[in-house]
């Protein structure tokens, strides 16, 4: 057999590969078919193949397509390319004018957000909160990176960043009353509450509603939909799960594995932020859709469940050593009496099975095309 055809069947391997990613539930025999590809993918990256293919392989089996990030992906695309024999070098000046015109659009996005960020003094006030604007601004860049959504990253930037602050309020700082008052206060929803709270706690509160009730004005004057109703009951139920989180950790309580998961999905808050870039990234708002999205639809409880997982892998045995609250893989081994392997191996299994629902659900949702590749594209 000769290098050409040897090339040519890699790359075909490769893209069989890349498909078994968009299986479905019930299509097990494109797990099997991943597990043939990835033996035969290996084997030809070790005899030294076409290099450009071999890169392109590795690349692939390290993480898929599908659960890659679109405009990382073109940055390394690009200089993948430009190494190619005979590469086409207008295609290649074309793809790199685009990606600097999109690129000096997301510059402006993210003056805009940092102009924000500051005019809060959230960062001056708050030492012991993390300072991410950066990086929550390129969470927004990946969930929708096209040169018209500025409005859906600007306002996506605002919400992870109240979000990590708040995270780090329950996390980190606040004790359980304290907690207890702040959660009290955001279902009050009510500016007259803020008086019992401390003082990091009032500022974090104010920033919070002034800023989700500007975004609701805004929806209101775009769309002529009322939403601060469906913005509010989003962020309480977010509030809700971190306070359970911070009680579990204050009484020492390791939850079982399902009350684990019930709970985390939502205090990940990749739920939170998917329904705000909903209302953000839709063309067409409407009362039903809202009332749709408050009950959380499947495609938001599985893209969550993936982050929260794919997060807790992350995560590393001397957190849970710091007395931090035990994440799935602790809970799973408390469950079951599993080594830490066994837990991880199964939360993979876990994470693959809910990849498959969300497949499922982007093929049912088709008519939603923009909101699918926003949840695909949140981790």
């Amino acid at each position: 057999m000769d290098s050409d055809i040897c090339d040519e069947k890699a790359k075909d391997m490769l893209s069989l590969y890349e498909a078994s990613f968009l299986s479905m539930e019930g299509e097990s025999f494109l797990d099997e078919l991943r597990h043939f590809v990835v033996q035969h993918l290996s084997k030809y990256l070790e005899s030294n193949g076409d290099e450009i293919v071999c890169t392109m392989i590795s690349h692939a089996l390290e993480l898929p397509l599908h659960w890659r990030m679109p405009r990382l992906e073109a940055r390394w695309f690009i200089d993948v390319y430009r190494t190619k024999p005979n590469s086409n070098l207008v295609l290649l000046d074309l793809a790199k004018l685009d990606f600097n015109v999109v690129q000096s659009i997301h510059q402006d996005d993210l003056k805009y957000a940092a102009r924000w960020w500051k005019s809060t003094g959230l960062a001056e006030n708050l030492e012991f909160a993390r300072d991410r604007l950066m990086a929550n601004f390129f969470c927004s860049v990946g969930m929708g990176f096209e040169p018209h959504l500025g409005c859906f990253r600007r306002m996506t930037t605002k919400v992870t960043s109240l979000i990590t602050i708040i995270d780090d309020v329950y996390d980190v700082y606040g004790t359980l009353d304290e907690l207890e008052l702040f959660t009290d206060v955001v279902e009050r929803w009510d500016i007259a509450a803020i008086d019992r709270l401390p003082k990091y706690m009032r500022l974090c509160f104010i920033t919070l509603h002034n800023t989700i009730n500007d975004m609701a004005f805004k929806l209101l004057n775009d769309h002529e939909v009322n939403v601060i109703h469906y913005l509010k009951k989003w962020w309480i139920d977010l509030c809700k799960a971190f306070l359970i989180e911070a009680r579990w950790y204050y009484t020492n309580y390791i939850p079982t594995f399902q009350e684990y998961l019930e709970n985390a999905w939502v205090s990940v808050f990749a739920s939170l932020l998917l329904v705000h870039a909903y209302v953000f990234a839709t063309n067409s708002l409407t009362i039903e859709a809202l009332e749709c999205l408050q009950h959380y639809p499947y495609i938001i409880q599985h893209s969550s469940i993936i982050f929260r997982l794919a997060n807790d892998l992350a995560s590393s045995s001397e957190e849970a050593k710091r007395g931090e609250v035990a994440n799935s893989i602790q809970c799973y081994m408390n469950d079951t009496g599993a080594s830490e392997q066994e837990a991880r191996r199964y939360i993979k299994d876990l994470i693959m099975e809910s990849w498959k629902k969300m497949n499922e659900e982007v093929q049912a949702l088709s008519n939603s095309p923009l909101f699918c590749k926003v949840s695909l594209k949140l981790f």
